[in-house]
């Protein structure tokens, strides 16, 4: 994919930007640590570039600080963005910083986790719209004059200039490195990473990710020009911009090796399997990454590979929805639909076997009124926890053998998540 042509954001504005985020009070050195699971996992060395342990929770505040600290000594004292939640931190961390006022307009249905860390970060937080395009117009709106600038998340060489410290990061802690592996939004980030390796190491194969429902890197590369989504459906909300610009665009085309999509349910495994196995609570758009590390759609065997875990704002809320897909695709959560003759006792037998063997009914839901159903029968639906497949096959066995219909239903499908 990597093309010779112009870019707008040099190597040395990289280097600038990473000399004016020398304080760590604004932006801390991230670790790099091996991963002896993910390497078993995916065959190659793993080493984690935990970015979600960054102050605000993400990268963003590295392209922030860059764009609104220049802005301030020029001057301006007063900024606005458009988030669903990462770049709203950085620039209200970035802004009070810098001793300016700040204003983010954020979706409605933004995480009010997010919410309430912008606005303890300084800034006042406007909700407009349902996505973050409806958040972006009209925060743009806003900026309609000189006494406020518009910073927006990516379409900024100053914001990817910041974002491309990150790259500096990697190649100082594994300057060995075959493969990185970044989520792409707007694409910010990878673009100030890539441009970042494409100098360091340019043998570094660089490899963006985007969630199915908000993918339009490969259609925009096709078309040689920025498409945008009318909508865009991922539990990734970090990287659901559903759309990147003209300047990141190019420099996809021009750095970036290859582009990969991954499905909301290989998200969701990830964050359960960063949870589980290194110990990391990781957003979807961070896990995005290594789900594509783990998919068929990368070969990374062989190969030391960094995947970025760009972020770490996951709210209770979407904590519960995605780990509630994760384990249902596993099934430890198993959902049965059980045919019984309606009559007294039925509940109790099923729910001795499920006993039996050793796991727990969560809940359980008696419905006699269904299409198809005779008079006299009915379904009971059961969630029942279990230890995994093999677990969830024994009991369905157990179940049939006493003479019941059973259905499993509400598996995790990529269509469904």
């Amino acid at each position: 994919m990597k093309k010779q042509k112009d870019v707008h954001v040099r190597y040395e504005e990289i280097q600038h930007a990473d000399d004016r985020l020398s304080d760590e009070t604004v932006v801390k050195h991230t670790p790099v640590e091996r991963s002896t699971s993910l390497s078993e996992m995916s065959g190659g060395e793993v080493f984690l570039k935990m970015e979600h342990l960054q102050w605000t929770g993400s990268f963003k505040t590295r392209g922030a600080y860059n764009k609104i600290s220049q802005a301030v000594a020029a001057g301006t004292d007063n900024f606005v963005a458009a988030s669903a939640g990462n770049h709203a931190q950085g620039v209200a961390l970035a802004a009070t910083k810098c001793g300016a006022d700040s204003t983010i307009v954020m979706p409605e249905t933004a995480p009010q986790a997010k919410i309430d860390a912008t606005r303890s970060y300084g800034s006042t937080v406007e909700l407009v719209g349902q996505d973050f395009q409806d958040a972006m117009s009209y925060a743009q709106t806003q900026a309609e004059g000189d006494s406020t600038e518009f910073v927006h998340a990516y379409d900024d060489p100053h914001i990817v200039a910041g974002q491309g410290t990150l790259g500096i990061e990697i190649y100082e802690d594994c300057p060995n490195l075959d493969t990185v592996v970044v989520p792409i939004g707007g694409g910010g980030l990878i673009s100030g990473v890539a441009t970042a390796l494409n100098r360091l190491s340019p043998e570094t194969r660089v490899v963006g990710v985007q969630a199915e429902g908000a993918a339009t890197v490969h259609e925009s590369l096709d078309k040689g020009m920025p498409v945008t989504l009318d909508e865009v459906s991922t539990i990734a909300d970090g990287i659901a911009t559903g759309g990147i610009s003209e300047l990141t665009l190019e420099t996809v085309e021009t750095h970036v090796d290859e582009i990969v999509t991954v499905s909301d349910t290989q998200i969701a495994r990830a964050v359960l399997l960063l949870l589980e196995r290194a110990k990391q609570v990781v957003e979807g758009a961070g896990a995005a990454p290594v789900a594509a590390i783990l998919s068929d759609e990368l070969d990374v065997d062989g190969e030391t590979v960094v995947p970025v875990l760009s972020g770490g704002n996951l709210d209770m809320t979407m904590i519960r929805t995605v780990l509630s897909h994760a384990l249902t695709d596993r099934r430890q959560i198993l959902r049965l639909q059980v045919k019984i003759n309606d009559a007294p006792g039925k509940m109790e037998e099923i729910s001795g076997i499920v006993a039996d063997h050793g796991a727990n009914i969560h809940d359980v839901q008696h419905d006699r009124v269904v299409p198809g159903l005779n008079v006299g029968e009915a379904y009971l639906e059961f969630q029942i926890e279990t230890s995994g497949a093999e677990h969830a096959d024994a009991i369905i066995r157990a179940i049939k053998s006493s003479g019941y219909t059973v259905e499993e239903v509400d598996r995790t499908s990529d269509e469904g998540i």
